[in-house]
């Protein structure tokens, strides 16, 4: 029987992703986001390792451990080849699933076989459409934040941007992008329980797909008493992130500012860097948009043997962002302050991406410097300027 025909394979992939967690021994990974997060099982890393519920793509920020189905994390976690050779009569064995379902259960007659086809189609429609409502119900709720809250040009975004060193003689309007809720819950889950942090003034900033359409909002908390920066949130003693995303962000982006006739974009990940760009030294004419994060800008990236980072793009990716059509140049901005290997290949990667869909486009990367973001380097400029 070929692995093509082997019935476990779809029996495999449709193994719930805390459950084979579980046999695997894989130990002290919390749920956070749709994903488990936790120790590396191959080199031990803390909050270095995380599995995707949904997709199950798993994946190592220290050793690399990386795939994209169960099957893969019990042969990268177990050291298991996808297929070997009978010594005794050349066929394919194939050790990953022997160890899920035990050897020899290949060999079930055909009404056995269709049962296990049919039971797995089954799983894979029920979580696809777990999937999808959980993605409706994101986005519902971006749209109600985003309903909710007030045009940035009257509370606190200007205090916040202020503090970041964007003076209103620096950006005198405050893009449309950018609004605010007084008092906005900070609420994370917690094992199976869903726990409001912190309480306090937001900045709401509507992420936008590819048709206009709002999917997502990007909400970072501010600190109510001066200089208004982000909030400083703990929980049991941990320091929480001030950001969090709501909603589904893949392809869109955080359109800050777009000027009519504009054929170039530059984008940088976060809103900090991109509107620091646009006041300090700004492409004439051109657009500026917040990428929400590296991921979405980048998308799917190709496995190349030999490179942790190959910088290629994976064409499979449907969802990856890809420029409008209106523009013929488009500048990433590289911030100098986080690993610079993976941050160029993931921003070459999307680059790459665009020009494939796009072969006339012209692409650059713009970094701000060793050590430093765009923002950084907008402070230092400041004298006196709040940090």
């Amino acid at each position: 029987m070929s692995a093509a025909d082997d019935p476990r394979i779809l029996e495999a992939k449709s193994i719930p992703v805390p459950e084979l967690v579980n046999r695997l021994g894989i130990a002290n990974l919390r749920p956070i986001a749709g994903e488990l997060i936790g120790p590396c099982p191959m080199c031990g890393g803390r909050d270095r390792f995380g599995i995707n519920i949904s997709s199950r793509a798993f994946l190592c920020r220290k050793c690399d451990l990386r795939g994209g189905d169960q099957i893969a994390l019990v042969m990268q976690v177990l050291g298991m080849k996808f297929y070997e050779r009978d010594e005794a009569t050349g066929a394919r064995c194939y050790p990953p699933l022997d160890w899920l379902f035990g050897v020899g259960s290949a060999q079930a007659d055909p009404a056995e076989i269709e049962r296990r086809r049919a039971r797995a189609a089954e799983s894979d429609r029920k979580q696809r459409e777990a999937t999808e409502r959980y993605r409706a119900k994101a986005i519902a709720d971006a749209k109600s934040i985003w309903t909710r809250s007030r045009p940035g040009s009257m509370g606190v975004v200007r205090a916040y941007l202020l503090a970041r060193g964007m003076t209103a003689k620096m950006l005198p309007d405050i893009p449309g992008a950018l609004r605010f809720v007084l008092d906005h819950a900070y609420v994370k889950k917690v094992g199976t329980e869903f726990i409001t942090m912190h309480r306090g003034p937001c900045m709401i900033a509507g992420v936008l797909d590819p048709q206009g359409n709002l999917t997502c909002v990007h909400q970072t908390w501010v600190d109510s008493t001066p200089p208004h920066g982000k909030a400083r949130i703990f929980h049991n003693g941990e320091a929480q992130n001030a950001k969090l995303v709501r909603g589904s962000k893949k392809g869109g982006a955080i359109r800050l500012h777009t000027p009519q006739n504009a054929d170039t974009l530059v984008m940088g990940e976060g809103i900090e860097t991109t509107l620091s760009a646009m006041v300090a030294t700004p492409f004439e004419g051109a657009a500026y948009w917040a990428g929400v994060d590296l991921g979405n800008m980048s998308g799917k990236m190709q496995r190349v043997p030999g490179t942790r980072h190959s910088g290629m793009p994976d064409m499979s990716d449907a969802e990856a962002f890809v420029p409008p059509p209106w523009v013929k140049r488009l500048v990433f901005l590289m911030d100098g302050d986080s690993d610079e290997k993976p941050t160029r290949a993931k921003l070459e990667c999307g680059l790459r991406r665009a020009m494939a869909h796009r072969p006339e486009l012209r692409a650059q990367i713009v970094q701000a410097g060793d050590g430093v973001d765009f923002n950084d380097l907008l402070m230092a400029t400041k004298d006196g300027a709040p940090s």
